[in-house]
């Protein structure tokens, strides 16, 4: 299983699974990421937590925490 927080910098990926349970997988699923969706990761920041990404045609932060729930391919 592949997650998205295993990206690097400029990769594109596709959305497979959401993780998670709850209050945590709704937030994520309110952020427009959702089953089938293109994911391209623009930044990593210095220390690795948030990442930047693109997705739906606007621009998106994550924790390392959040990006573990996302399985791509």
């Amino acid at each position: 299983m592949r997650t998205l927080r295993q990206v690097k910098k400029g990769e594109s990926v596709k959305v497979v699974k959401l993780h998670g349970e709850g209050a945590v997988k709704r937030r994520i699923m309110d952020m427009g990421i959702t089953k089938g969706v293109d994911i391209l990761l623009r930044k990593v920041a210095p220390l690795g937590d948030p990442i930047e990404i693109t997705v739906r045609g606007y621009e998106l932060f994550l924790r390392k925490a959040d990006a573990d729930m996302i399985e791509i391919e």
